[in-house]
């Protein structure tokens, strides 16, 4: 049986969004493009990412001169955690009371209505 995903601070997630659409990264590479949206030290990328690396978030290749960090697990794995806790914590357990509360927080576009639709008729289809 494996260890369940650890859930990510902000932080950390702010920084597994960025290797989950860049791919592997080094340090430097991860600091640029963080630093692009808010000031950040390279002291505090690199010790960030030596702790998500002892979490089991990310994994270091050390096999280049300029190391790399890896994702550990898939953004699908990632979310499933974060949604089970957030449905859990905040709505008692309750898929219908997540649902409306996010449908009504943020108004979904027509495709992505579209794409709920399809979810609900094939799970619709399931039960029968």
């Amino acid at each position: 049986m494996s260890l369940p995903i650890p859930l990510p601070t902000d932080a950390e997630l702010e920084l597994l969004r960025m290797l989950w659409t860049h791919g592997p990264s080094t340090v430097r590479e991860i600091h640029e493009r963080i630093n692009r949206l808010k000031p950040t030290g390279y002291t505090t990328v690199l010790k960030l990412l030596q702790i998500m690396a002892e979490k089991g978030l990310v994994f270091r290749d050390e096999t280049h001169r300029a190391h790399l960090y890896h994702v550990q697990h898939p953004e699908a794995d990632t979310q499933t955690r974060l949604v089970d806790q957030l449905l859990d914590r905040a709505f008692g357990g309750s898929a219908e009371k997540l649902v409306l509360r996010a449908l009504s927080s943020k108004p979904a576009s027509a495709e992505e209505l579209r794409r709920i639709r399809a979810i609900l008729d094939r799970m619709e289809g399931e039960e029968r």
